[in-house]
């Protein structure tokens, strides 16, 4: 289906989303204690970062990471849940000021974000030539050790250990999307879904999931091919719907489609994706009666992760400002007027969902 307020095909002034919401019968389950542990999540990174403009202060009360949390952690106990969300907080954070730094920016910030968590005691600040780290620790490096030091007291070695791996990860492909702006490079779809799968932070917030459900899942489990399948069918379906200002242009310019055809065309990836979810939860092979709950939980923590994520998508501002509930209901987004010469459909995509 193909809306236009235009009479030219090319310059359209809206788009329909795929019905996602009705392609997706999870149920959706909301943490008890949710509200108030989101709250008292936001709070901790606004204080945390007197840097942020005002602007950025507002658009983070907007966002509501910590609802997003509770969506997707409803069954864990209300300690474990403020750390994930503190995580979450943190991590939209990152992903905030990571937007537009060249490569040396982003290299700096990880540095500082990783120093915390393998010396999570202390700030040892290292003085390695031509990237020696300030004398003082910056806000992004002590809130990173104030919930790594809460989570490590409980959190078993696996999680722990596939965590820091996954967070170096999310930074490497960081640096990627820098060296490819400093370029001017557009990678090809199938490149672009393998980067974004890390730049999303999908791999960190899922081993939060063992984190909040106490769970320690054995590396042979973790690396099954139906297991890293699930893994990254939610990755991927959290991912394309967050991500439309990067994957919308890609389609558009490498391969021609107008603006409705692109969303069209993720919106057929989703559904697939979610099929083949529901189809590889039938194919999860046996381990063990005590190894096989812990998957159970961690499968169901991905399924809640889709559902959440879903909902919660309309619910934040950060993609249809106020508008969400009007967008759930209708699917029709409306594009911002054309600034200067910055008129390209793909743009006023990315300006329309992520401004």
């Amino acid at each position: 289906m193909s809306v236009s307020g235009s009479p030219t095909p090319s310059r359209p002034r809206c788009f329909v989303l795929p019905d996602l919401v009705g392609h997706c019968h999870f149920p959706l389950t909301y943490h008890p204690d949710g509200d108030a542990v989101a709250a008292q999540s936001v709070k901790w990174l606004d204080e945390g970062c007197p840097e942020l403009s005002h602007k950025a202060r507002s658009a983070l009360y907007g966002l509501q990471a910590g609802e997003l949390t509770a969506y997707c952690y409803p069954y864990c106990p209300a300690e474990r849940l403020r750390v994930v969300s503190d995580f979450m907080n943190f991590l939209f954070h990152l992903d905030n000021i990571s937007d537009g730094m060249m490569r040396k920016g982003t290299e700096a910030l990880s540095d500082i974000v990783m120093n915390a968590l393998w010396l999570p005691d202390r700030y040892v600040p290292t003085s390695c030539p031509g990237k020696p780290q300030p004398a003082t620790e910056p806000s992004a490096g002590k809130m990173a050790r104030d919930y790594w030091m809460r989570c490590i007291e409980d959190a078993k070695p696996g999680p722990q250990a596939r965590f820091k791996e996954n967070l170096e990860l999310f930074f490497e492909a960081v640096h990627q999307q820098a060296r490819d702006r400093e370029a001017g490079l557009m990678p090809d779809l199938e490149s672009y879904i393998g980067v974004r799968r890390d730049t999303s932070g999908c791999k960190p917030v899922f081993d939060l999931i063992e984190y909040a459900m106490d769970i320690d899942l054995p590396d042979f489990v973790v690396a099954h091919p139906v297991i890293k399948a699930l893994n990254e069918g939610a990755n991927d379906l959290v991912t394309s719907r967050g991500d439309t200002h990067n994957m919308i242009p890609i389609l558009m310019q490498l391969r021609g489609l107008d603006l409705q055809s692109a969303v069209d065309f993720v919106g057929d990836l989703c559904k697939q994706t979610i099929d083949a979810f529901v189809a590889n939860q039938q194919n999860i092979p046996s381990f063990g009666p005590d190894i096989d709950r812990d998957v159970a939980l961690y499968v169901q923590g991905l399924q809640d992760w889709i559902v959440g994520s879903l909902h919660w998508s309309f619910m934040t501002e950060r993609y249809f400002g106020k508008s969400g509930a009007e967008v759930k209901k209708h699917r029709v987004v409306t594009l911002l007027p054309r600034r200067g010469d910055h008129d390209a459909d793909a743009e006023e995509v990315s300006e329309t969902l992520f401004c």
